[in-house]
């Protein structure tokens, strides 16, 4: 597949990054240099220097038979008039934008995407993604990692294991021994900074971290054998009433529980403008780093903060002070994914990464087709796919134990019509069954061919 890039930072070039190793033809524009040398020097990718949006760079970038191009630099103007003339221009059949901007994504303006108006084949918005994801941690708040699959009745879990983990020692074989009724599965273990796929007589250790794939029926069950007893969430703070805090706390106002939201911002005219599209939340004007504000806003005594302004910093130090202020949960959102290692030692309880966020909802309308969802965990060291089994897979008429998994995946959930399934050994797969696939990077290509659904494939 021949796939052009508009734009080199981060969610491009992680973009390029998963693309160019899965053997397609990627071309990455940005109008400066650097970016485009970074990306042409760590990448097997050709590089252009020059403006996304202009007939003649995207002629030299070979959009005439181009399969794909993904609009994604800082400017939702660029990537709109970008699409524009990858449309009118080269006939290029799909095409997708990232847009920031809340205005363009209003729901009574949704016709202005249509092939006769703005042809843009699917827009992402990474505010809403990453909100999305804070009120999924909110919904799981003794994780630091959490995604839902297979119509919301699998859930993914990253959870750390504290020194009094219940389940320590024990080879994960014996655990499903024990709690046989439990539909849950440990898919990946990350220890001392290297992540894997765990074996049946692997044990787990304090301090490691693990994603498991519970059933949504038994999250609450699954949290409490792995030391992380549910915890319900009332008293919520958000700090930062930019676009992503502003949705998270309207999303709360919408939910059936009432929770009671508090939130701060430091500039004036953005509190008020959070104010008049907010009905129950309080909302604060003043400095997320202040004792005071911090006290008046209730922090000592909420049950999670949510630290989501458009500075790392600011994020990370809000979230030590809120903690250290008597808050029973901190989230910090996190752009520098070098400053994830930071969480654990501040004690920061979970993190949330906009660009693995983004780059897993634009790979997700990439795979289309059979591949119903896609999840990128950590800095992409790690996919979980979900997938439908073609005839044609080498899956399909198998029972598990006798289908040749890489090393490095391990199947996580099956789906057979309305039954959501633990995987046993002899499970059968067919076609037509959904699957939930755990795999790290250097699997991933393996794992498409045992699903027959690479990209290339449609």
């Amino acid at each position: 597949m021949k796939i052009i890039i508009c734009g080199a930072g981060q969610v491009g070039w992680q973009i390029a990054r998963h693309l160019s190793g899965e053997r397609n033809d990627v071309t990455v524009i940005d109008n400066n240099p650097d970016l485009v040398r970074r990306a042409t020097e760590a990448l097997d990718v050709q590089g252009l220097t020059g403006f996304a949006s202009h007939p003649d760079v995207l002629d030299q970038a070979g959009a005439r038979d181009a399969d794909l191009i993904i609009a994604a630099t800082h400017s939702d103007e660029v990537n709109m008039v970008t699409c524009q003339v990858a449309h009118s221009v080269f006939q290029i059949p799909r095409k997708i934008a990232r847009l920031r901007s809340g205005a363009y994504l209003d729901a009574i303006y949704s016709d202005l995407y249509r092939t006769e108006h703005l042809p843009i084949d699917v827009v992402i918005s990474p505010e809403r993604e990453v909100a999305m994801a804070a009120l999924q941690r909110l919904s799981a708040p003794s994780t630091f990692d959490v995604e839902t699959f297979m119509g919301g009745k699998i859930q993914l879990l990253g959870i750390d294991l504290e020194p009094d983990c219940p389940a320590l020692n024990t080879p994960l074989r014996q655990l499903t021994e024990l709690f046989s009724s439990l539909r849950a599965i440990v898919a990946g273990v990350r220890r001392e900074g290297r992540l894997f796929a765990p074996e049946a007589g692997d044990q787990l250790f304090a301090h490691d971290q693990i994603y498991v794939f519970s059933h949504a029926e038994d999250v609450a069950r699954t949290l409490d054998i792995f030391g992380k007893p549910p915890q319900k969430q009332e008293r919520v703070t958000i700090i930062g009433a930019g676009n992503v805090g502003l949705a998270v706390a309207q999303a709360l106002e919408a939910r059936p529980d009432r929770i009671r939201a508090k939130l701060i911002e430091r500039d004036r005219s953005r509190a008020e403008f959070a104010a008049d599209r907010l009905e129950r939340t309080i909302v604060l004007n003043g400095d997320g780093l202040s004792a005071e504000i911090l006290d008046e806003a209730g922090v000592p005594q909420a049950d999670a903060v949510l630290a989501v302004t458009d500075d790392d910093k600011t994020n990370i130090l809000a979230s030590v002070r809120a903690k250290q202020a008597g808050a029973k949960m901190a989230i910090a959102l996190i752009n520098d994914p070098t400053l994830v290692p930071l969480m654990a030692a501040l004690d920061i309880d979970a993190y949330i990464n906009p660009r693995a966020t983004t780059v897993s909802t634009i790979l997700r309308h990439i795979r289309h087709g059979r591949v119903r969802d896609i999840y990128s965990i950590g800095d992409a060291e790690a996919e979980v796919m979900e997938a439908q089994v073609l005839s044609t897979s080498p899956m399909a008429g198998r029972a598990i134990r006798d289908i040749d998994f890489p090393e490095g995946a391990l199947l996580g959930a099956v789906r057979k019509g309305d039954r959501v399934l633990k995987p046993l050994a002899d499970t059968r797969i067919d076609e037509g069954d959904i699957v939930l696939i755990f795999a790290l990077t250097k699997d991933v290509p393996e794992v498409e061919r045992l699903l027959q659904v690479s990209i290339d494939f449609f």
